[in-house]
């Protein structure tokens, strides 16, 4: 497993990252960045083939080089949330209301300061160009590929995307899939809601990075911590925020920053960090 630089703090908590932010335990005074851009991205899909759709909405925040996202709710981010989030510093961002609004704001700083590159541990996986439903299914086996490769049977899915169940499926494996919105999978499978319910009957979790955002992580990362079960990220909220939560309940992250894959057709890179060489 890939962990952390050395001279990086341990962190068991968001709430300890950001301090040792403030602190400059990662550089550069936070209070001393500012926001340059703040902008959301909405899609709305519905693959050939599928029988469902859904919708995205994420808010990033661009910082020098470097862009840190969240995902939000589809309309629940109120339109003066951009505005709060120009021209001033990471550290007040930091300190905005809106747990989302923090999440970009540290996520942007983190990309910033920490990029996806092998130096901070990060290796790079292509995704090769082609349709959205082909770019989602390189994305899922890159993602899956980051759990042990034995000893796992029944896996908890938080944040239900079927190009990872598909490929859950075609190993073999069992999987609880769990997503605030409830529903159903793409083969008729009830989607819970309540995922802290079911994390004893499961022995891997695969979340998404949105539970960052929702605040539904926490439980997560201390369950994994106190187990030793794997916990695999698939981020692309907090892609540079998760990474740093190696060894402390994280087992693997497949971090995918601003752009996404579902933005264009051509090739591009996802970093994945832990997990299985």
């Amino acid at each position: 497993m890939t962990a952390p630089a050395l001279h990086e703090p341990a962190v068991r908590t968001l709430d300890q990252l950001i301090a040792h932010v403030r602190a400059g335990g990662y550089g550069p005074d936070p209070a001393e960045e500012r926001i340059a851009l703040a902008f959301t991205t909405a899609q709305a899909v519905r693959h050939t083939g599928r029988n469902s759709g859904y919708r995205n909405e994420v808010l990033s925040l661009r910082l020098h080089a470097a862009v840190g996202s969240c995902a939000v709710e589809p309309g629940a981010l109120p339109a003066a949330a951009l505005d709060d989030c120009v021209g001033v510093s990471v550290a007040e961002l930091l300190d905005h209301p809106m747990l989302p609004v923090q999440v970009a704001a540290l996520d942007a700083y983190l990309s910033h300061v920490r990029p996806h590159t092998p130096d901070h541990g990060a290796r790079p996986y292509a995704v090769p160009a082609g349709g959205s439903l082909h770019r989602s299914r390189a994305r899922a086996r890159a993602v899956v590929d980051l759990l042990p490769a034995t000893g796992i049977r029944r896996v908890l899915v938080i944040g239900v995307v079927n190009s990872l169940l598909e490929q859950l499926r075609a190993r073999g494996l069992e999987y609880v899939p769990c997503d605030l919105k409830g529903g159903a999978t793409e083969w008729g499978e009830p989607v819970r809601t309540d995922a802290l319910a079911e994390l004893e009957l499961c022995d891997a979790i695969l979340a998404s990075g949105m539970t960052l955002g929702n605040g539904s992580f926490q439980p997560l990362l201390d369950h994994a911590a106190t187990t030793g079960k794997p916990l695999v990220m698939f981020a692309q909220t907090g892609s540079a925020v998760l990474p740093r939560f190696l060894g402390a309940g994280v087992s693997a992250v497949s971090a995918e920053p601003y752009p996404f894959f579902w933005l264009d057709g051509g090739p591009g890179v996802i970093h994945r960090y832990g997990g299985a060489r």
